[in-house]
């Protein structure tokens, strides 16, 4: 598993940004930039996405997974004594690998912000999500693919032009043919193909246990349209587990991407109050 480091590789403040399902480690390029002062800002490209190796067998690419691989990743970051905890900003399954970090005995995890998710999502957003991952396309022009990114992330939110493009260069690399492709391995998708409602059903109970056991500080960034995390669910984590404290972006649905300042600057008002 690869990833990016910033700020001062002996600073006992450690920030851990974990990414949505089809994104990378590049997406919090602003943000550690503001926080790498304060923090050691740690982003990794979860296992099957961006720079890191891909899985033999795709059925493994689940959340189970990703919290064993975040558990290794973490035990690398606090073996240096003065890192005694870890903050943990994670956007969509970035959030879900740190409901299920911050719920296990003995964990590091001081402050935890969710960036658009909860133990329920919506199945149909699901279904929606699970469809464009496993499509297969492909451009000869990275201006093509980059409208394609585009599109299929409108949900966002406003960004400028040169936003977008560098939204879309994050997750795009060209094949051996020279066409231009998604940076993830296509076999993300089996785990969405073969859902049920009942695994749907059973996977929410679990994370809602997993939900109630966080001890730690937490913030709940919603995007005021999100399809995925409707607001019933939002307010139910305002009232349960860590009860956590619930910001929402107007303008915005599935993701809000922490890009601009005054998105950063609610990390920032949280994370070093």
């Amino acid at each position: 598993m690869a990833y990016k480091e910033w700020g001062d590789a002996d600073n006992p403040k450690v920030l851990l940004c974990v990414h949505g399902v089809t994104r990378v480690s590049d997406d919090f390029d602003a943000m550690a930039r503001a926080f790498c002062q304060s923090y050691r800002v740690i982003c990794p490209d979860v296992v099957g996405r961006g720079r890191s190796e891909r899985l033999r067998n795709p059925q493994h690419y689940q959340i189970p997974q990703y919290v064993s691989d975040m558990v290794t990743l973490l035990a690398r970051i606090t073996a240096q004594p003065a890192v005694t905890t870890v903050d943990w900003f994670g956007t969509s399954m970035g959030g879900l690998i740190g409901i299920g970090v911050a719920s296990l005995p003995d964990n590091p995890i001081g402050k935890l912000i969710l960036n658009d998710v909860g133990p329920a999502l919506d199945r149909d957003a699901l279904l929606r999500i699970g469809d464009y991952i496993g499509q297969s396309v492909r451009f000869q022009t990275f201006d093509q693919a980059a409208r394609y990114i585009r599109e299929i992330s409108a949900t966002f939110g406003p960004h400028s032009d040169v936003e977008w493009r560098k939204l879309a260069a994050d997750v795009l690399r060209q094949d051996r043919d020279g066409m231009w492709i998604r940076h993830y391995d296509p076999g993300l998708a089996d785990a969405f193909k073969t859902a049920t409602p009942d695994s749907l059903k059973a996977a929410e109970a679990l994370l809602w246990a997993a939900y109630d056991a966080i001890r730690c500080p937490t913030l709940l960034v919603r995007g005021a349209e999100s399809d995925l995390l409707l607001r019933q669910t939002a307010q139910a984590m305002t009232q349960r587990g860590p009860k956590a404290k619930l910001v929402e972006l107007p303008g915005v649905g599935h993701a809000p991407t922490f890009v601009h300042a005054d998105q950063i600057a609610i990390g920032q008002n949280f994370l070093l109050a």
